[in-house]
């Protein structure tokens, strides 16, 4: 290929990070490359809770844009933001290996502070919310927006116990402080720790180059867990839970639909032949669905919308 692949990102620090891994792996098998930072409406408006502000592709869509007009050849994201419809002639490109999926908490205090009652803690996600009410329901929620650098200060800056991210994000920039839990009950969002490469359907050459750092079993895993999150209807912001393994010749998958005050779950848990994997999350979710899920997924779109 002759031509320079401009790689479109968001210009957080960790939104580059992820660019410019894509950028060392493209550039190691040989092709040229340039990096674009563009800002995200996501990434702009910070006072407002996600849900509110039309969630669904508010970190990516400015990259969809810039695409569609030539000005970028392939977007990075963080998949889990990434809406389960991509944009009429865009393409997944690639997903690359998955980092830890985990969710931690950085606590201020000590850890015994956080299961006290009247305990503070700080996520702009519903579904962290959900979950953490479930097992805490005395506990108070709050908004935090930003990102990973911003939302760290503001625990410091705020009266708060703590704040719930995902750890791949701050192992990826070095910001894990030692003070903090790994919420191993949490059950993370659906594509959490991966990367993901968008591109134009119609660019063949960038497609195939993309295609040399895709990473199968990852693809296979969130390509699961984004098929249950689409069933259920739910956008990138909805408190849905959902993690896909492969052990052997297996693949485990565990599903949650909760309610935003965290009173009500739906959960799921599955096994499949890798062979028979290709649609356990859909019927995962439909399992959910038929179990009451329908009637707590129009409840929530109702919270969201308002």
């Amino acid at each position: 290929m002759s031509k320079i692949i401009r790689i479109g990102t968001r210009n957080s620090e960790l939104a580059l990070w992820q660019a410019h891994l894509v950028q060392g792996k493209l550039q190691d098998l040989g092709y040229q490359t340039e990096i674009v930072e563009l800002s995200s409406i996501g990434d702009e408006i910070l006072d407002i809770p996600l849900h509110q502000i039309g969630s669904m592709g508010v970190f990516t869509k400015t990259l969809d844009v810039a695409m569609l007009r030539g000005q970028i050849d392939i977007a990075v994201h963080s998949l889990k933001d990434v809406p389960t419809q991509l944009p009429e002639t865009i393409v997944q490109a690639a997903v690359l290996e998955r980092a830890d999926v985990h969710d931690v908490i950085v606590y201020k205090g000590t850890e015994e502070d956080l299961v006290a009652d009247g305990v503070t803690i700080a996520t702009g996600s519903l579904r962290r919310t959900a979950q953490w009410l479930h097992k805490y329901p005395t506990h108070t929620l709050t908004d935090l927006r930003g990102n990973v650098n911003t939302r760290l200060q503001k625990l410091q800056d705020n009266n708060w116990n703590g704040a719930i991210f995902a750890k791949a994000g701050l192992e990826r920039i070095n910001l894990l402080p030692e003070n903090h839990l790994v919420l191993d009950w949490m059950i993370p969002a659906p594509a959490q720790g991966a990367i993901m490469i968008t591109a134009l359907e119609s660019d063949k050459e960038v497609l195939e180059a993309c295609a040399k750092i895709n990473h199968e079993e990852t693809a296979l895993c969130v390509g699961i867990e984004r098929d249950f999150m689409r069933t259920l209807e739910g956008g990138c912001t909805a408190p849905i839970g959902g993690n896909a393994e492969i052990v052997a010749d297996k693949v485990t998958f565990k599903g949650l639909l909760s309610a935003i005050d965290g009173k009500e779950q739906k959960g799921v848990f599955k096994i499949a032949d890798l062979k028979d994997a290709k649609d356990l999350g859909k019927q995962c979710a439909q399992e959910i669905l038929a179990n009451g899920g329908d009637v707590l997924m129009k409840e929530i779109k109702k919270v969201i919308k308002k």
